[in-house]
């Protein structure tokens, strides 16, 4: 990914844990790097085809002043979170607070803090099988694509589908959602729970019933194995009504371990 940097911006704001800090301010330097395609701006010579530097200048003076924090820690997350959900072109990006004047005892060069963030890709089940499952889906994409940090790409024609695994419940209704998110994988599980909990969804029968089941199969090309966490979902090659969904949505992407696109891996659970 092509790199576009600020460096040095000179801001006067009143980021501090003390209440002198809070007070009187002081000044603050930020370096900005934004990770950004610019071979067709620089091939065409247009100026809209990328991220304007002036723009993105006088924007980061905005928010670095705007609101303030105890820490740099959280003046650079909430610096970067507001770049990357105003400005589409920009996918990743690099973000250094330098705390020239911090309060140290003892003669220092410079305090910094730096933090890269940027938008990951996200496959994402969902199934349903008690009450209005239609309805208590919509309800729960609406909730998890409330927030800036999660964008729709693409998402699935519903289907339904026999139950897995235990088998003596109603059909289900299942489908997938491919997105970008900014959360990591932890937060996005947490996430999901969240609006799983939303729908009053209860864990007491392994594979049993429940109003809204979200589970994420891909994240990037991270492989993750915990006890809390699995990716790829651990299953998901045995599972048409994953495997479907899947193909409809995004038929190129390759399972990480297995490197078989979802066709393939229908192909091969067909044949058992």
């Amino acid at each position: 990914m092509d790199e576009i940097s600020i460096k040095g911006l000179k801001l006067f704001s009143y980021h501090g844990v003390l209440e002198k800090e809070k007070k009187n301010g002081q000044l603050f330097l930020v370096d900005i790097t934004v990770f950004t395609p610019t071979r067709t701006a620089g091939k065409l010579d247009k100026l809209d085809e990328t991220v304007n530097y002036g723009v993105i200048a006088k924007y980061v003076k905005e928010v670095f002043r705007s609101e303030y924090f105890n820490l740099i820690e959280a003046a650079a997350e909430n610096l970067a979170y507001k770049l990357l959900t105003s400005f589409n072109k920009i996918r990743e990006v690099e973000v250094t607070v330098h705390k020239p004047d911090a309060p140290i005892d003892v003669g220092f060069d410079d305090v910094s803090v730096t933090i890269r963030r940027g938008w990951h890709t996200a496959y994402i089940a969902v199934g349903s099988n008690m009450g209005d499952s239609a309805a208590i889906i919509e309800r729960g994409f609406r909730k998890l694509f409330s927030d800036n940090d999660m964008r729709l790409i693409r998402k699935s024609s519903y289907i339904v589908t026999a139950p897995y695994g235990f088998t003596d419940q109603p059909s289900f209704l299942n489908g997938l959602w491919k997105a970008e998110t900014l959360l990591t994988p932890e937060e996005l599980l947490n996430r999901l729970h969240e609006v799983e909990f939303s729908e009053h969804r209860e864990r007491k029968v392994h594979w049993g019933p429940r109003t809204l089941d979200l589970d994420i199969i891909y994240y990037d090309d991270i492989i993750a194995d915990s006890a809390a966490l699995r990716i790829p979902h651990a299953d998901m090659q045995n599972r048409e009504f994953v495997l479907r969904p899947l193909m409809e949505v995004d038929p190129y992407v390759r399972h990480p371990i297995n490197r078989m696109t979802a066709e393939e891996m229908l192909q091969k659970l067909s044949e058992k």
